[in-house]
């Protein structure tokens, strides 16, 4: 029998042939597959998120506060929350708790606390800070005008030499009325001084009734009062040189001083108030008075250890003086109001007449004059005089009288007095009182004019019977002209005034009482 040929099936080359391309695929993947794996294990592990800069500070801050050493910081620093941040003076802190982990939203008892972001102070910052908490407002500088600083500093010289005259007075003093000497009793001494002192109390309610001088002439009586202060200071060291007239001498020393001390307490809340920027007139005040205190203590204690010595009194006297006097002049020179006294406009007018401008605030406050005293009476201007003092006659009222119809006022110069005068109507109402104090300025800017050679700031001269004829003859013309310049400008001085910053008020033009009806 023929042995049987098994044929093999046609597709097993194929198969053989598809077998081998798949073991070679599954080598690649299983060979890319490892490479992979490899490349992965080599990787470093990603490190973990480092916790917020400001967490982490107040992590450390906290493990400090609350004691934790290193150890345990980087356990505190996971479980704490910031809950928000707080800046007090330019200084901040960070508010943080510790979470308590049982639920979101929950933190451990006790674990709340303030985290300071700044290292702390050393010791002379937080002295200056002490310090700066009893001489300057809060909030300074911007609680106060820039005006504030220079006038504290000559405040502060002033108080200093005051301080230290106030020693030597005092010690003059004593030595006079016999404590140091056995020539008087002590009843005898205790009399001089009450009566020395009840001398001071009078003088001081004799000059309260000069109150309203106070607001319009702030500085001149300002000033005037410092004058006294030295004054009395200089009447008490007489007591020296003739200690049989203490008491006369004494008296009159306090009642001088008293005087003045009545000047600076009703000048005092005006300036002060000049300088708040706010509604913190208290705040500048109590710093102001205990800057003051300060620099008399500092006074007194130099001249207590010179007055060891026993320094010539007559030099000690000038030089502390010389010092009070020129501190107390750049001490008011430094302040700047808002407001037009009469001095003030009287600048502020000027200006405006020859340049068109209205000066500012500080500028006008510098050009004003401080040793035109209140009680002078001479002055190129009268607001709201007696009819009989601003007419010579009757025609001459008459005759301008039409001019100012429409007004509330009527302005006028006498030529016998060397003066212009704006008399008020009975319904003249504050503008209409700003308006004559302008006309009046106007019509002395006509007359300056017209006359080179007279000077408002001279003591008037009884003028000459042409000079008078020439006057009367031009009057009406030149007051006519005043008017239709008034009509013109009023308004524009107004606003450049305004815009300027100055605040016009006719109480501090201090006007006269009496009105035309």
């Amino acid at each position: 029998m023929a042995p049987m040929k098994i044929k093999r099936p046609p597709s097993s080359s194929a198969s053989q042939t598809l077998t081998s391309a798949s073991s070679q695929e599954a080598r690649l993947l299983v060979r890319e597959t490892l490479r992979i794996s490899a490349n992965l294990a080599s990787a470093p592990a990603p490190a973990p998120a480092p916790p917020p800069p400001v967490a982490a500070e107040a992590s450390r801050e906290l493990a400090a506060a609350v004691g934790v050493g290193l150890a345990g910081e980087q356990f505190v620093g996971s479980s704490l929350r910031l809950i928000c941040c707080e800046e007090i003076d330019g200084r901040r802190w960070q508010y943080v708790a510790e979470d308590e982990g049982s639920a979101p939203g929950r933190f451990r008892k006790g674990s709340f606390r303030a985290v300071g972001l700044q290292s702390p102070q050393s010791p002379a910052d937080e002295f200056m800070s002490f310090v700066r908490s009893y001489v300057v407002p809060d909030g300074f500088p911007d609680s106060v005008t820039p005006s504030y600083v220079p006038y504290m500093t000559w405040r502060a010289l002033k108080h200093f030499f005051g301080g230290a005259m106030g020693v030597f007075t005092t010690r003059t003093l004593l030595n006079s009325v016999g404590i140091s000497k056995n020539t008087a009793t002590s009843g005898a001494v205790a009399i001089n001084w009450i009566l020395k002192d009840g001398a001071g109390r009078v003088g001081k309610m004799l000059f309260a009734r000069q109150g309203k001088k106070f607001d319009y002439d702030l500085k001149q009586l300002r000033i005037s009062g410092d004058l006294l202060m030295e004054l009395g200071a200089g009447l008490e060291l007489a007591t020296s040189a003739v200690p049989h007239l203490f008491l006369p001498l004494a008296c009159a020393a306090n009642v001088v001083k008293n005087v003045a001390a009545v000047t600076s307490t009703s000048t005092r809340t005006p300036i002060y108030k000049a300088f708040a920027r706010g509604e913190n007139i208290g705040d500048v005040t109590a710093k102001g008075e205990c800057v003051g205190n300060l620099a008399d203590l500092l006074g007194t204690g130099m001249s207590i250890m010179i007055s060891k010595r026993n320094p010539s009194l007559v030099r000690t006297f000038a030089l502390l003086s010389c010092g009070y006097i020129f501190s107390s002049y750049q001490e008011v020179k430094s302040v700047v109001l808002h407001t037009l006294n009469r001095a003030r406009f009287s600048v502020a007018v000027d200006s405006f007449l020859k340049t068109g401008q209205v000066p500012s605030l500080r500028e006008g406050n510098m050009k004003e004059s401080i040793f035109t005293f209140p009680w002078l009476k001479e002055r190129p201007i009268v607001l709201g005089p007696r009819f009989k003092d601003a007419f010579q006659d009757a025609g001459a009222y008459l005759a301008i009288a039409p001019l100012f119809e429409q007004e509330k006022y009527i302005v006028t110069y006498n030529p016998s007095k060397g003066k212009v005068f704006a008399l008020l109507k009975e319904k003249a109402k504050p503008d209409d009182v700003l308006k004559a104090a302008y006309h009046a300025h106007v019509l002395l800017h006509f007359l300056h004019s017209s006359n080179k050679g007279w000077s408002s700031s001279e003591t008037p001269q009884e003028p000459s019977y042409s000079s008078l004829a020439v006057a009367a003859a031009n009057l009406e013309d030149r007051i006519a002209k005043s008017c239709e310049m008034v009509l013109a400008s009023y308004g524009h001085f107004k606003s450049k005034a305004a815009e300027q910053g100055w605040v016009m008020s006719e109480s501090l033009l201090n006007p006269g009482r009496a009105r035309l009806c």
